[in-house]
C-alpha cells in the first residue's frame, strides 16, 4: 500500500496538498489526520479539519478563499468550493517595515563570460539583427537561415544568429503615451548584454517606427569611451533603390551581417566575478507544487546570487499582486515601496479598462493542479523572490540599472514577461512549472526547473532540474538551491547548454503594447 504524503505549508494551515502520484483514493488514513471522504488528485487540497460554511481556507497562513459550503474533514477542497478574498488595497500597506538581518557576501565564485564595452557581460556570445516592423520578418528570416548554413560555420566563436521579430512597428498610435512601452523595450532589447554591442537593424522605410526613433543618437554603447565615439547605427532599409529583387535583399542583410560577425568572432571569455550575473526568475504553468518545491528552492537560489553581488529579477504583476503587502514590507527604502504600489496601481488601471479582473490570471491547468485561485497562485509565485530586501524596481521596457533584488513590473504572461526581463538586461534565465511547457528564448539560456518528479521523468529532456525531489524527500530546499546556484555558474560558462538551448526552443518576441491600434 502506498504511504500517503501530504504537505502542510504552515502549522496554522487548515488544508494540505497530495503529493503522491496519481492522488489518493477515498477511505486513505492520513498520518495524524483525517480519512478522505472522496478521492483527491496530486496537487490538489485536503481539508485536515473540519471548515464551516464561510469560514476562511488557510494556506501559507494566508486566507486564500473562504468556503461556500460546509467542508467536512477529509474533502477534497478546490475552486468550485471557494469564494476568492477581495484584493488587497494599495492604500495603508506596510512600508520598509521588514528588515532582516545582512547575510554574510559570496566571495570567490566566477564565471567564464563577455565583457562588453558598457560594463555589461554576456552568457552567449549572439549576433542579433533587429527589425524596426513586422513587415521585414520575412526577409530576414530567410536572410537569417541562410546566415546560419553559409556563414556561421565561419566564426566558431558565435554562438547564434536571432532575429528580434515582433508584432510591431506601424499600424499603431506611434505617438500615444504608452507606446513608449514597445519601444524601449525593443531598444533595450537590440542592447542585451548577450549582443555584444554589435546593432544591426533591418528597416522597411515607411513604417513609423524609423531607426532613428528606435536607436536614437546616444542609446548605441561608446565604442571609445576616451573619443567619445559612438557605434553607427547599421541599417539595411529594404526599400532603398538599390534592392532589385528579393535575394538582393537577402544578400544585403548577409552582407552586413557577415561584417558584425567577423567582430563578434574575435571575443573570447573571461573569468568574471560571479555579481556580474543579471537572473531573471519566471514560472509559467503553475501548480500547487510550484510554492512547495521549484519556486522555494529559486528563492533560496536568489539569496545565494543576491549575497554574491549579482542582479535578479522577479516579475509577473498579477501573479504577486494579492501578496503585495509582502512585497512593500520588504522594499529598502520607502520609494521602492512607492515604486511597486505605482506599478500595481498602472495595471490594475490597465486591466480595468480591458473590463478584465485578476481572477483571469489562474488558467484551467493551474486549477487541473491544484490552484484554486490567483491569491493561493500568488503566495507560491512570491517565494521565487527569496527573502532579500527588494532594493529597486523596473518599469515595463526599462534596463535594470542596480545590483540585488529587483521587481520588473511585467504582465505574468510567459513571453511578454520574458521579452521584458531580456530588455532589462538578463543574461540568464530560470523558468519553473509544474504542467509543463516547452518554452524557450533565442536570447538568453533558460534553466528549466519541474516541480514534480513525474513531469520530469516524462519531460526528462526539457527540464533542467527535478525540484520534485523535496517532496519526494530526497532533496532540500537548501541542497536544491545550491544546486542550481552552481548550474547557473556552469551555464553562464558556456560548460552546459540547457535542454532549450538543445533543442533551440525560441518563443517570438512579445512586445507589452498598451498603445491602440490605428
Amino acid at each position: 500500500m502506498t504511504m500517503p504524503l501530504t504537505i502542510r505549508m504552515h502549522e496554522a494551515d487548515n488544508v494540505a496538498i497530495v503529493a503522491n502520484d496519481g492522488g489518493l483514493p477515498a477511505g486513505t488514513a492520513l498520518p495524524g489526520g483525517p480519512t478522505l471522504a472522496e478521492h483527491v488528485p496530486q496537487a490538489h487540497k485536503v481539508a485536515l479539519a473540519d471548515i464551516p460554511e464561510g469560514a476562511a481556507v488557510v494556506r501559507y497562513n494566508v486566507p486564500i478563499g473562504y468556503a461556500i459550503r460546509a467542508i467536512p474533514a477529509g474533502s477534497w477542497v478546490h475552486e468550485k468550493l471557494l469564494h476568492m478574498p477581495e484584493a488587497r488595497s494599495l492604500e495603508g500597506l506596510p512600508i520598509a517595515t521588514v528588515k532582516p538581518p545582512a547575510l554574510p557576501p559570496l566571495t570567490g565564485y566566477t564565471f567564464e563570460g563577455y565583457r562588453n564595452a558598457d560594463g555589461s557581460v554576456g552568457t552567449r556570445n549572439i549576433l542579433a539583427i533587429t527589425e524596426t516592423v513586422q513587415c521585414v520578418a520575412g526577409v530576414t528570416e530567410f536572410a537569417v537561415q541562410r546566415i546560419k548554413a553559409e556563414l556561421l560555420p565561419k566564426y566558431p566563436q558565435v554562438d547564434d544568429v536571432v532575429a528580434l521579430a515582433h508584432t510591431y512597428g506601424c499600424g499603431v498610435a506611434i505617438d500615444a503615451p504608452d507606446a513608449v512601452i514597445p519601444i524601449r523595450t525593443l531598444r533595450n532589447i537590440s542592447l542585451n548584454p548577450n549582443f555584444g554591442g554589435e546593432v544591426m537593424v533591418v528597416s522597411l522605410g515607411c513604417e513609423k517606427l524609423q531607426p532613428e526613433r528606435l536607436l536614437p543618437p546616444g542609446a548605441i554603447p561608446l565604442v571609445d569611451e576616451r573619443t567619445l565615439q559612438e557605434a553607427p547605427l547599421d541599417v539595411v532599409c529594404l526599400q532603398d533603390e538599390a534592392h532589385v529583387g528579393f535575394m538582393s535583399m537577402v544578400e544585403s542583410v548577409m552582407r552586413q551581417a557577415e561584417k558584425h560577425l567577423e567582430r563578434l568572432n574575435r571575443r573570447r571569455r573571461e573569468t568574471v566575478p560571479a555579481s556580474e550575473l543579471v537572473v531573471g526568475v519566471q514560472c509559467g504553468g503553475s501548480d500547487a507544487f510550484s510554492g512547495v518545491t521549484a519556486n522555494p528552492a529559486v528563492g533560496f537560489c536568489t539569496d545565494l546570487l543576491v549575497r554574491a553581488g549579482a542582479t535578479v529579477m522577479f516579475s509577473e504583476v498579477t501573479e504577486v499582486r494579492d501578496g503585495i503587502d509582502q512585497l512593500t514590507a520588504r522594499a529598502a527604502t520607502p520609494d521602492v515601496a512607492a515604486a511597486m504600489v505605482r506599478e500595481m496601481a498602472w495595471y490594475d488601471a490597465y486591466l480595468s479598462q480591458g473590463r478584465v479582473d485578476r481572477s483571469a490570471n489562474t488558467t484551467p491547468g493551474n486549477k487541473k493542479g491544484g490552484l484554486s485561485n490567483i491569491v493561493e497562485k500568488a503566495m507560491g509565485s512570491i517565494v521565487k523572490s527569496g527573502s532579500a530586501p527588494i532594493s529597486g524596481v523596473v518599469a515595463p521596457g526599462e534596463k535594470a540599472r542596480q545590483k540585488g533584488l529587483l521587481y520588473a513590473a511585467t504582465p505574468a504572461s510567459d513571453f511578454i514577461c520574458g521579452t521584458l526581463q531580456v530588455a532589462a538586461g538578463m543574461n540568464l534565465h530560470v523558468f519553473t512549472t509544474g504542467r509543463g511547457t516547452p518554452y524557450g528564448l533565442a536570447e538568453v539560456p533558460v534553466i528549466k526547473v519541474a516541480t514534480r518528479s513525474d513531469l520530469a521523468r516524462r519531460w526528462h529532456d526539457l527540464m533542467d532540474v527535478n525540484a520534485g525531489r523535496i517532496a519526494d524527500g530526497d532533496a532540500t530546499i537548501e541542497s536544491l538551491g545550491w544546486e542550481m546556484f552552481h548550474l547557473m555558474l556552469d551555464v553562464a560558462s558556456g560548460r552546459k547548454k540547457t535542454w532549450a538551448e538543445h533543442w533551440k526552443l525560441a518563443n517570438a518576441l512579445v512586445l507589452f503594447n498598451p498603445a491602440p491600434v490605428t
